[in-house]
C-alpha cells in the first residue's frame, strides 16, 4: 500500500506539472504565424546573436513559461499565455520592412520598434490593432504617408514616429483618436496645414517638418488639456493670435524657426495661466515686443530672438517676478535697456545683444554679442533711431 500511494502521488505531481505547462504554452496560432512573419521580414544579417530576435526560436511556444533559452526578451504575453500583448524590441540595428501580418496580433497593446532601421511604408493593416495603446517607431527609416486607416486605432494613447522620412500631410481623420494623449511626428517630411486635433491631446510635437499655412483656432478647438506645443522648424506663417497662449492647460510653446510675421498676445483671463516657456525665435515678426507676456504669472522663459522687433524693451519685462530667461538678441530694439537686468541681484539671464540699444554694458553677458553698427540701425529706421 505505501508503494502504491507513492506511485499515485508521483503520477498526480507529473500530471499537474504537465497540465500547467500545457496551459502556459497555448499561444494563439494566429499570433505565432504573425510573429514568424515579423521575424522573416527582417534581414537575417541584421539580427545579432545577442539580440532579442535571435532568441525567437519557434521550436518552442512563444508564451511558454519559463523562458530559459527562447523568446527571452522582446515580447510579453497575456496572463493566460494565449495572446501576445507587447512587442518591445531592443535597439539592436534590425533592418527590414514591417509585415502586414502584424494585424493578426489583435490583443497587442504596445508596439515599440524604436531606434532601429525598419524601412518602407507603414502598412494600412496596422489599423486592425484595435487594442493598441502605445505605438513607437521613433528613429527608423519609414517612408510614405501616414495611413488614414490609423484613425481606427481607437485605444491608442501615444504615437511616436519621430525621426523617420514620412511624407504627405497629417490625415484629417486623426481627430477621431479620442484617447490620444501624445503625438510626436517630429523630423519627418510632412507637408500641408494643421488638421483638427484630438481633443484629449496633452503633447503635440511636429518639429522639423515642412508644415505650412497659419495656425487656425479650429485646429485647437476644445483642447483644454494641451500642455506642450512643439512646432519649430517648419514653414508656418501669418499672425500668431492670442487665443493660442490662452489655452487653459498650456505650459510650453516652441514655434521657433518658422515664418510668422506678427504676434498678438492677450492678457490671461483673471491673470490665471500655466504658461512657463515661449520660444518665438528666428521668425520674421515685425512690430514691438509684446508687452502682455509680462502678465503671465508663471512665465519664466521667453525668446523673441532674431526677428524684426523694433522700439524699446518693455519696462514690464523687468518688473516680472517670474521671468528668469529673456532672449531678445538679433532684433532692432532701441533705447536704454532696464538697469535692473544688470544689477548684482538680477535673476534674469539671456541676451540683449545684436540690437540697436544704447548704454548696454559691454561687461555684461546680457549684452553679448555686440550691438549692430549704427549704419545698420539708421537704415532700419530710415534715419537716426530715436532713443
Amino acid at each position: 500500500m505505501p508503494n502504491l500511494f507513492l506511485h499515485m502521488l508521483l503520477y498526480l505531481t507529473l500530471f499537474h506539472t504537465t497540465t500547467n505547462f500545457l496551459i502556459q504554452a497555448l499561444t494563439s496560432p494566429s499570433d505565432i504565424s504573425a510573429l514568424k512573419a515579423f521575424k522573416a521580414s527582417i534581414k537575417p544579417s541584421s539580427i545579432n546573436p545577442w539580440s532579442c530576435l535571435a532568441s525567437w526560436n519557434f521550436t518552442t511556444d512563444p508564451c511558454s513559461i519559463p523562458r530559459r533559452n527562447h523568446f527571452t526578451c522582446g515580447l510579453t504575453c497575456s496572463p493566460d499565455s494565449t495572446r501576445v500583448t507587447q512587442i518591445t524590441l531592443d535597439p539592436a540595428g534590425y533592418s527590414g520592412s514591417l509585415t502586414p501580418f502584424l494585424s493578426q496580433l489583435t490583443q497587442l497593446k504596445t508596439l515599440d520598434l524604436a531606434d532601429n532601421y525598419f524601412f518602407g511604408p507603414i502598412p494600412s493593416s496596422i489599423s486592425s490593432l484595435s487594442n493598441l495603446q502605445i505605438l513607437n517607431f521613433r528613429s527608423n527609416w519609414f517612408t510614405g504617408s501616414l495611413p488614414p486607416s490609423m484613425a481606427n486605432l481607437k485605444s491608442i494613447e501615444s504615437i511616436d514616429i519621430s525621426h523617420n522620412s514620412l511624407s504627405g500631410s497629417l490625415p484629417n481623420s486623426i481627430v477621431s483618436l479620442s484617447n490620444l494623449r501624445r503625438l510626436d511626428m517630429s523630423y519627418n517630411k510632412l507637408t500641408g496645414s494643421m488638421p483638427k486635433l484630438p481633443v484629449n491631446l496633452l503633447e503635440l510635437a511636429l518639429k522639423g517638418n515642412s508644415l505650412s499655412g497659419s495656425l487656425q483656432k479650429s485646429s485647437f478647438e476644445g483642447l483644454n488639456q494641451l500642455e506642450v506645443v512643439e512646432l519649430s522648424e517648419n514653414s508656418l506663417a501669418g499672425t500668431l493670435q492670442g487665443w493660442l497662449f490662452l489655452l487653459p492647460s498650456l505650459q510650453q510653446v516652441d514655434l521657433a524657426n518658422n515664418s510668422f510675421t506678427r504676434v498678438e498676445i492677450w492678457k490671461p483671463v483673471g491673470g490665471d495661466s500655466d504658461l512657463v516657456a515661449v520660444n518665438l525665435g528666428f521668425n520674421n515678426i515685425h512690430g514691438y515686443a509684446p508687452v502682455n507676456f509680462a502678465a503671465y504669472p508663471l512665465l519664466s522663459s521667453l525668446s523673441l530672438r532674431y526677428n524684426r522687433i523694433r522700439g524699446s524693451i518693455p519696462l514690464e519685462y523687468s518688473q516680472s517676478k517670474s521671468l528668469k530667461r529673456l532672449y531678445l538678441d538679433g532684433n532692432f530694439l532701441i533705447g536704454k535697456p532696464p538697469a535692473v537686468f544688470f544689477g548684482a541681484k538680477t535673476s534674469v539671464a539671456g541676451s540683449l545683444g545684436d540690437n540697436c540699444l544704447q548704454g548696454c554694458p559691454v561687461s555684461s553677458e546680457m549684452c553679448t554679442p555686440a550691438q549692430k553698427p549704427s549704419s545698420v540701425c539708421e537704415q532700419a529706421y530710415g534715419g537716426k533711431p530715436r532713443s
